[in-house]
């Protein structure tokens, strides 16, 4: 989603008229379950549901498409910036352990080996032993950049996509937030029954942080790639998940950080 904005375009030391341009849309989205509310993220409107189901798969709230009762947005809410998810009455949910508000920020101040215990407490290691062909990694990145119709539009959004090991797109999202269109793929998985990711792979546009590895993890993904960086944390939680964690998949190169076996 866009939005069209008035620009001066400076050019070659010259000041064009006023001319028009398209940015991303942000706006805030107010998560609630049975009518708490639990998260306000900024995230691109649209995909609402997805975001919010990705979003409780990620913090370990729900585990299967029967716990999740019926998605709506709140009544009493004109710009259609909450919504409400109702679990099935056999899901008991602590929220004292919301794990966002545990371990999953970059600043939330715990040392690294106490984050990556803190998560493998909720998510178990991965195990999986698929492999994918390095050919066809390779050329996803640009199976990704042909599908991103709202960044040719403003250049402004981050995307996340689910493929398979043969390199068949199942779903891509664009947001303005790298971890919220992480959340949009997952939730789109999750609510088509195809929360169990053990045989794909997960792809960001951006750099890799912890909390995208994490988010993976929730959702048994054993390989994740991003056409930039890793950060520290990610590498070395990837590591410890059995995770294969590559960075700079761009231009017919990537660099592989862990779990390199299962690259063929």
């Amino acid at each position: 989603m866009q939005r069209e904005t008035k620009i001066i375009r400076w050019r070659d030391g010259k000041a064009s008229a006023a001319e028009t341009d398209q940015v991303a849309c942000e706006e805030p989205l107010e998560i609630r379950v049975d009518n708490q509310p639990i998260s306000v993220t900024m995230r691109t409107p649209g995909n609402d549901e997805e975001l919010a189901v990705g979003f409780l798969l990620s913090e370990g709230l729900i585990t299967t498409r029967e716990q999740v009762a019926r998605i709506e947005p709140y009544p009493r809410n004109r710009d259609k910036n909450v919504i409400n998810v109702f679990l099935s009455p056999d899901v008991q949910i602590d929220f004292a352990r919301l794990t966002r508000h545990v371990f999953m920020s970059s600043s939330c101040g715990l040392c690294g080996k106490s984050s990556i215990d803190a998560v493998h407490q909720h998510f178990p290691k991965i195990t999986s032993e698929i492999s994918v062909a390095a050919n066809i990694l390779q050329s996803l990145p640009d199976k990704i950049r042909a599908k991103q119709e709202t960044f040719d539009k403003t250049g402004g959004l981050h995307a996340a996509a689910i493929f398979n090991t043969a390199g068949n797109l199942i779903v891509l999202r664009e947001d303005v937030g790298r971890h919220n269109a992480v959340d949009k793929v997952l939730g789109y998985a999750f609510l088509n029954n195809l929360h169990s990711l053990t045989e794909h792979v997960l792809v960001v546009s951006g750099r890799t942080s912890f909390e995208i590895i994490q988010k993976a993890l929730a959702a048994r993904i054993p390989i994740i790639a991003a056409v930039s960086a890793p950060s520290s944390l990610a590498v070395e939680f990837a590591n410890e998940s059995g995770q294969t964690l590559i960075g700079f998949l761009r231009e017919g190169r990537m660099n592989i950080y862990t779990h390199p076996e299962r690259i063929i």
